[in-house]
């Protein structure tokens, strides 16, 4: 079975041209070509289902952009979705009529701002515009803005909490929306926390609701200034904390933890937890049960445990210069040990979201609430 003689002419016309860009609109049976001199159009006339209609066109497409019939591989979805696409390649792709074979050039490292306009006319969808938001040349270059205000727009529609965040998370890059944008995702987060996840992850150190610093930042700051200028991690992370940033940081996090929606916002708030502590290079110690954390924690501070080369050595400065704030040192280890493994225990048996699964998290939730209260006092 081949295309009717009105359409082979028609497509192959078309592809003689400089085409940049070729998508199927299936419902209406129409193929859409982008180019230098804007959009063409050739409208299908099939001779048999549809189905079968629209695979003979992309075989036709095919072989005149790969010189095969065979198509792009969709077989190879997760393949594609993972970045291994060739550069050499991604102009051709994007000639094929193939959603998949879009979302194979949008999660590709070699992605130009160019083949990023291309694609993104080619196929709208939020998961290209966030994949297309992690490459650096797309962020830096015209697309970047665009993809980030459809992001914004789209955020309302977003179902997925995880979505939610990440959408959140990509749009703050520097460069992307204005600050009355950042300031009415910050206001919407009130009613969902989830993007407050967001914030925490992107602009840690930069919310737009900033706090008072804790009365001790000021004081604690001139204790340990000499250890400031050496660059120890763990003095750095105790005035972090204390600072007003710091504070605002913790009055987050606290919000996110009173109310979260679902098991994705959790697992999120903790990557988030474990990225703000990174510079204290306590990743080994990862464990999954809170009185262990704590008891690991005290561990740390009293000698029992060796926090690692260099890291055991800062954290012990600290102690000796900052003896009045080791409540403050404590519950800022315990935070620094937090991470996804210490959901595992109750996400491990339960599926539960919403209340239900707030209630099986108190016995977590509860300790690291203490642990914040204790950074907001003197």
């Amino acid at each position: 079975m081949e295309l009717t003689p009105e359409d082979a002419l028609r497509i192959n016309v078309l592809l003689a041209g400089p085409v940049e860009a070729i998508r199927i609109d299936e419902s209406r049976m129409t193929i859409h070509a982008l180019s230098g001199k804007g959009e063409a159009r050739v409208q299908l006339n099939p001779n048999c289902r549809d189905e079968s209609y629209l695979r003979h066109v992309r075989e036709t497409l095919s072989s005149h952009v790969l010189g095969s019939p065979g198509g792009y591989p969709v077989y190879l979805k997760r393949w594609t979705r993972m970045g291994q696409a060739r550069d050499e390649t991604l102009e051709s792709l994007l000639k094929l009529g193939e959603p998949e074979a879009v979302v194979a050039v949008v999660n590709a490292p070699g992605i130009t701002d160019e083949l990023a306009r291309r694609a993104w006319w080619a196929s709208q969808t939020s998961e290209n515009a966030r994949c297309m938001l992690r490459q650096e040349a797309v962020l830096q270059g015209k697309m970047g803005p665009i993809l980030a205000e459809f992001l914004v727009e789209f955020l309302p529609f977003e179902e997925e909490a995880c979505n939610q965040i990440t959408s959140v998370r990509l749009v703050l890059q520097e460069g992307l929306i204005d600050a009355a944008e950042r300031m009415r995702l910050w206001q919407k987060g009130k009613h969902k926390n989830a993007y407050f996840v967001g914030f925490l992850q992107a602009t840690p150190d930069e919310l737009p609701d900033q706090q008072d610093a804790n009365p001790a930042w000021v004081s604690s700051c001139q204790q340990l200034t000499a250890l400031l200028e050496e660059g120890n991690p763990f003095a750095r992370q105790l005035c972090r904390l204390l600072s007003p940033a710091g504070q605002s940081y913790l009055t987050s996090v606290e919000a996110v933890l009173k109310k979260p929606l679902n098991q994705d916002v959790m697992v999120e708030l903790m990557h988030a937890l474990d990225q703000h502590a990174a510079a204290l290079s306590l990743g080994k110690y990862k464990l999954d049960v809170i009185e262990d954390i704590v008891r690991m924690a005290e561990a740390m501070m009293g000698g029992e445990v060796d926090a690692g080369g260099e890291a055991s050595q800062s954290l012990q400065c600290l102690l000796q210069v900052c003896q009045d704030s080791a409540h403050h040192v404590r519950a800022m280890l315990v935070l620094a040990l937090l991470g996804e493994a210490v959901l595992n225990p109750v996400f491990s048996r339960t599926d539960a979201i919403g209340t239900v699964m707030r209630k099986k998290l108190k016995p977590l939730t509860e300790p690291i609430h203490e642990q914040i209260n204790i950074l907001k006092l003197p």
